[in-house]
């Protein structure tokens, strides 16, 4: 029973090496020299104003998520319209109640403000 798990270990094993055998010969043979310049912050060719961990305003990631999720609807109307002529009236209905519930997600988001920047 075992037996049957050697190729899958080997595989691993292979694997293993291949990843840890550049890294080993690149710190053994690689120079090292560091110093206090390589080991500053360094952000477009002067030093950061603040620290980087600052809180971004949660209406970054509310457009983003809206971003992607209109962009996603783009891809999915795309091999739809390729198809339209074999799904006939089916696929178009399909289509457009995919469409209208997504069309009401853009209207709640819009009347809740989700759009608005100051």
């Amino acid at each position: 029973m075992l037996e049957n798990y050697l190729p899958v270990l080997v595989f691993i094993g292979i694997g293993v090496l291949v990843g840890v055998i550049p890294l080993a010969l690149g710190m053994a043979v690689g120079p090292s020299r560091p110093d206090a310049a390589k080991g500053s912050p360094y952000e477009c060719g002067f030093e950061a104003f603040e620290d980087s961990r600052i809180k971004f305003d949660v209406r970054f990631y509310l457009v983003a998520i809206l971003f992607i999720i209109f962009d996603l609807e783009i891809a999915f109307l795309f091999p739809w319209a390729v198809a339209l002529d074999s799904i006939g009236l089916f696929g178009l209905l399909a289509m457009a109640m995919f469409l209208g519930i997504l069309v009401i997600g853009f209207i709640y988001e819009w009347k809740k403000g989700a759009l608005e920047w100051e």
